[in-house]
């Protein structure tokens, strides 16, 4: 799974979210408030927090779709894939 950074930094951008509310790896993200702002910016705190480029092939909505996907990605490129 993922780490507490993580989690703490996409709470911060889902704001439907309930407080203490689980994050499920699949869970929509779209369904809790992440709007295309919302996936603007958390792209900027995600790419400073972990030192990494999100490049223009990770940069597809889907890659934004749920937290499983969203670590996938990020540890792909962490990876640099």
């Amino acid at each position: 799974m993922w780490d507490g950074r993580f989690e703490g930094l996409l709470r911060q951008h889902l704001p439907f979210l309930p407080t203490g509310a689980e994050i499920a790896p699949d869970l929509s993200l779209r369904d809790f408030g992440l709007d295309s702002i919302g996936t603007v910016e958390l792209l900027a705190v995600l790419e400073d927090a972990y030192q990494v480029r999100f490049t223009n092939e990770s940069l597809r909505l889907e890659h934004f779709a749920t937290p499983g996907v969203l670590w996938e990605t990020l540890g792909d490129l962490d990876r640099g894939h």
